[in-house]
């Protein structure tokens, strides 16, 4: 009787080390797979972000361009508006 326990026993340790000899590459396997999902979409997203920075910087030099005091008196004379240079005032932070 007590052999047939023993032959049980290590039937179910044998069963055992043969799912984890097959389970654990398995799993590995999976885990790699979703690590280099991640990756890709980091890397992705990273290059949306470089993307979209590159679009800020140049919509900034846009703003600037337009805003500078040239193109303002190139829009104020195409529309007709003279420049008289003692209409302006200067205006620092400390005042």
């Amino acid at each position: 009787m007590k052999k047939k326990k023993k032959n049980t026993l290590e039937k179910f340790i044998l069963f055992l080390i043969l799912i984890s000899i097959i389970a654990i590459p398995l799993v590995r396997v999976v885990t790699m797979a979703k690590l280099s999902e991640s990756n890709i979409e980091v890397e992705r997203l990273e290059n949306a972000i470089k993307e979209q920075e590159n679009l800020n910087e140049s919509i900034i030099m846009q703003i600037n361009e337009l805003a500078s005091l040239d193109k303002i008196r190139e829009y104020a004379n195409n529309a007709g508006l003279s420049y008289k240079n003692n209409n302006f005032k200067t205006i620092s932070a400390g005042e």
